[in-house]
């Protein structure tokens, strides 16, 4: 129950997308930039709201500061609640809510009938041809066959792949193309 109650004090997207599940916020891997509350159960000195910086740490009270970097939801309750149980406190009971999340996006550029930035939820996957049809759909002149797909790793390494988005629409393959943020989509033109 405070899991919900959590998810509705955080305007999660509880409201915006019925599907969502208490299971599937507490499997939310932890990002830069996300505003999360920390609660101890009857410890009020120690409740917390921190972003976590694009490092992946958070710095709490007594237990310093703690790396993030993967973890989900759950494991971070978890990782906080064993580091307050080994010196500080007997048998903590920590309650973990994401407050406001990350933005997450991706580029959606050229022949698309809204190009720019589109936003993808935070508990989600979006794949390529959602990323498209978010962006206003692609335009009558648009070469589905032909859609590029530019990824930086984070070692910085650019990678590009051209996807037949006319197959994915179709059903014709298998791939979803599932989009990281940061990723860059362009959708060319057909050479008439």
């Amino acid at each position: 129950m405070a899991l919900c109650g959590a998810l509705w004090a955080a305007g999660a997207v509880a409201s915006a997308n019925p599907s969502s599940t208490p299971a599937a916020a507490t499997d939310y891997v932890l990002q830069p930039s996300d505003l999360i509350r920390v609660l101890i159960f009857q410890e009020p000195d120690l409740l917390r709201e921190v972003r976590i910086t694009q490092e992946y740490t958070i710095t709490l009270p007594l237990i310093g500061t703690i790396d993030l970097r993967g973890r989900t939801v759950r494991q971070t309750e978890e990782v906080i609640r064993s580091l307050y149980d080994k010196d500080y406190l007997v048998n903590p009971q920590v309650n973990l809510t994401v407050l406001e999340y990350s933005q997450r996006t991706v580029q959606v550029v050229g022949a698309v009938n809204q190009p720019g930035a589109v936003v993808f939820p935070p508990e989600q996957k979006m794949g390529l041809v959602e990323a498209i049809a978010r962006a206003g759909g692609q335009s009558r002149i648009a070469d589905l066959k032909r859609v590029r797909l530019t990824r930086t790793s984070a070692e910085g390494k650019t990678e590009n792949f051209t996807i037949n988005v006319d197959d994915l629409m179709k059903g014709a393959s298998g791939e979803q193309w599932l989009l990281l943020k940061g990723d860059v989509v362009f959708v060319p033109e057909r050479l008439l």
